[in-house]
């Protein structure tokens, strides 16, 4: 997969996830991507998962090429929440070939992160598979997509 298959990359935090979501921005920038921050950049005031999630789905609903990542505490909340919209497709990962193998065989589009449990570095590595992966567009895997959109 190549940078220029994806158009945006969409990256937005709760408060609790802004240091990590803030570091992965500079560093997806500084490799080439076209980065979108969809906030918050405040960790002083609490920012409900649910909102960040809905907004970066938002953005994503009309830019089938872009991806998103969206951080927070534990990561399950942003990947429940984004997981609500038909067209979002969003994993939790821990590890870069776990982000690569949920796009290899789910297509996911949007990697939640947990900013309480992962070490930042670890972090990056799993963006970059997540961006870099390409999805395994073969018969069996489109007909699951289908069932579930």
């Amino acid at each position: 997969m190549n940078k220029s298959d994806i158009s945006h990359v969409y990256i937005a935090s709760d408060h609790r996830g802004v240091g990590l979501k803030l570091y992965l921005y500079e560093m997806l920038m500084a490799a080439g991507y076209n980065v979108v921050n969809l906030g918050t950049d405040d960790v002083k005031t609490p920012v409900d998962f649910p909102d960040v999630a809905k907004k970066l789905a938002d953005e994503m609903l009309d830019d089938e090429q872009s991806r998103g990542i969206l951080i927070c505490g534990t990561g399950a909340g942003m990947e429940i929440a984004a997981n609500r919209y038909r067209h979002i497709r969003a994993s939790r990962c821990e590890r870069p070939e776990q982000a690569r193998d949920d796009r290899f065989h789910d297509d996911t589009n949007v990697l939640a992160l947990a900013a309480d449990d992962i070490d930042i570095e670890v972090a990056f590595l799993c963006a970059q598979s997540f961006l870099e992966s390409p999805f395994d567009n073969v018969e069996r895997r489109i007909r699951r997509l289908k069932k579930i959109s």
